[in-house]
């Protein structure tokens, strides 16, 4: 054998190293990323095993992975089994640094330790490592103890090599000055791979808690919306992954992959965001006459005032008759007041039920609102007027429902309100989707929706998908003023119509009830009362999906 092939081959593990620290600023998966790490200075230093330190927030050295070929283990990382040994701490309770410990010793001073033979050092405690060998009838002879820092040479974690092997002889050796070289460089390169990940996930917990904050407060604007900005994105997920997975024709090449996955909950998060500029008094208008105080107070004093009106009317004529000395008909004044006041209640408790908005307004009775808007009362100041203002037959007299054609405009506006305020934001690239996904979910399929007038075709199918999730949280939410808990089979139904309509995406909407969505929605969100028998072959426009 010659020299050349008894000489591990330096160059090349130099070109696996360039090919290592690619893979490592790749790598998105943190769990991956400690175990490349760890197995990858495993192999290009020829060492039997390994242990993977990471550095806790309390001064710790954590177990993060463990792994020797001789005796088969390999704990920790992506194996989801535990490695059961306690951190290690970098301080005793004295606050001395722990630097009999070796993992310890090169966190603290941030030097890699090379130990040729742990059984002959006298510099480290290694009593457990005996103990260890003793159990296993494995031999923990050479050490490579290497620091990870940071950008800022803080200490990150520790990356622990045990016994190096001869690639021929197969022998344990010690960590030749080639292999520590390699192995510091690789944890350099690991370190800054590790430290740009984390920077990432915080960044991204922080985006996270941000988007979530901006909908609790949108949430939390109105007690009657509370929980919407949280259960659309839970909905949206649900159908998203089912259709995912459908095998309808129409749908299988729709593939959420995690990047896109992320983007339409962030979609979801923030599907409201422009309710921030939304009044609060029109978001949780529960009645007709409703603005900073529910009006139809006033049109009850008003009431008062006509009883009262008619009641000194009757004691006037009683008055005048004893003065004028002729007899009166009691009774008969009784009756007729008696039957004022019931008039009187009658038309009270009509725009009361008016006021609610729950019932279809027919033009029978609006044309009885505006009987009752021409009777004539004394207002404040004496001066007599209309019994009701132009305003409050005009609220009064709303076909569906409580807001007024202004109001219902300021309310859709919260759409182009989300969209500019969404589109403003620098996006990263698997991001720039949220606009569009977030902002079609009023849009209609005939192109009949808000606030640009869409079509199916001209909207992808997750900003399709948020407009069924949004319609149906709607329907069957519970905190909403102007109607009852809707039960699951009354929400179908109307859903249903919605497709026949084309307000929805049918095929979306067919997928929705064969993979039952809905019941799975159900169970996590609403009350137990709202979830009834669900007969499907009865439900408007659901057809079974052709696979």
């Amino acid at each position: 054998m010659t020299n050349n092939q008894t000489t591990p081959d330096l160059m090349g593990r130099l070109k696996t190293l360039n090919k290592i620290g690619i893979a490592l600023s790749a790598e998105k998966d943190g769990t991956h990323l400690l175990e490349m790490i760890l197995t990858e200075a495993k192999n290009i230093a020829y060492a039997d095993g390994g242990t993977l330190y990471t550095r806790t927030s309390d001064n710790q050295l954590k177990f993060e992975i463990m792994l020797t070929n001789t005796l088969n283990i390999h704990c920790g990382g992506t194996t989801g089994i535990p490695i059961m040994l306690p951190s290690l701490s970098l301080y005793n309770d004295h606050g001395a640094a722990n630097l009999d410990k070796v993992a310890v010793c090169a966190a603290i001073t941030g030097k890699t330790i090379n130990i040729s033979d742990a059984y002959t050092d006298t510099n480290f405690e290694f009593s457990g490592t005996r103990e260890f060998d003793k159990k296993t009838g494995y031999y923990s002879k050479s050490f490579l103890t290497v620091p990870m820092k940071d950008y800022n040479n803080e200490i990150i974690g520790v990356l622990q090599l045990i016994n190096a092997y001869d690639p021929f002889t197969q022998t344990i050796i010690a960590f030749g000055p080639a292999e520590q070289e390699l192995v510091e460089s690789l944890a350099s390169q690991a370190a800054m791979a590790l430290t740009n990940q984390r920077l990432l996930e915080e960044q991204r917990r922080l985006f996270e808690a941000l988007i979530e904050l901006i909908a609790k407060a949108i949430d939390d604007k109105s007690p009657y919306t509370g929980g919407h900005c949280r259960r659309v994105p839970e909905l949206t997920m649900m159908l998203a992954e089912a259709v995912s997975n459908t095998n309808l024709s129409q749908l299988q090449n729709f593939k959420l992959n995690d990047e896109e996955r992320y983007a339409l909950r962030v979609a979801g998060w923030l599907h409201d965001c422009g309710k921030i500029v939304t009044p609060e008094h029109i978001i949780d208008k529960s009645t007709k006459l409703e603005s900073i105080f529910d009006r139809i107070h006033l049109i009850n004093t008003r009431f008062e005032v006509l009883k009262r009106d008619a009641e000194i009317a009757q004691l006037k004529q009683q008055l005048a008759a004893l003065e004028l000395g002729y007899t009166i008909d009691k009774a008969k004044l009784n009756a007729e007041f008696t039957q004022q006041v019931e008039s009187l209640h009658t038309e009270r408790d009509f725009l009361h039920l008016c006021n609610l908005g729950t019932e279809f307004m027919s033009e029978e009775k609006k044309e009885q609102v505006q009987q009752i808007a021409r009777r004539r009362w004394v207002g404040p100041g004496g001066h007599e007027t209309n019994f009701l203002t132009a305003n409050e037959v005009s609220s009064l007299t709303i076909s569906r429902g409580t807001l007024t054609v202004e109001e219902r405009d300021i309310i859709n506006y919260h759409i182009v309100a989300t969209i500019q305020m969404l589109e403003t934001l620098p996006y990263p690239s698997h991001l720039k989707n949220v606009p569009e996904y977030a902002g079609r979910h009023h849009e209609r399929m005939d192109g009949k929706g808000y606030p640009l007038g869409l079509t199916r075709e001209q909207m992808s199918i997750p900003a399709r998908i948020m407009g069924i999730a949004d319609v149906f949280e709607a329907l069957t939410a519970k905190d909403r003023p102007y109607k009852k808990p809707m039960p699951l089979s009354e929400a179908l139904t109307i859903l249903g119509r919605m497709k026949l309509e084309q307000h929805i995406d049918p095929d979306l909407f067919d997928v929705f009830i064969h993979e039952k969505v809905y019941l799975r929605y159900a169970e996590k969100f609403l009350d137990a009362e709202q979830i009834d028998e669900v007969d499907v072959t009865q439900i408007p426009g659901y057809q079974v999906p052709n696979n």
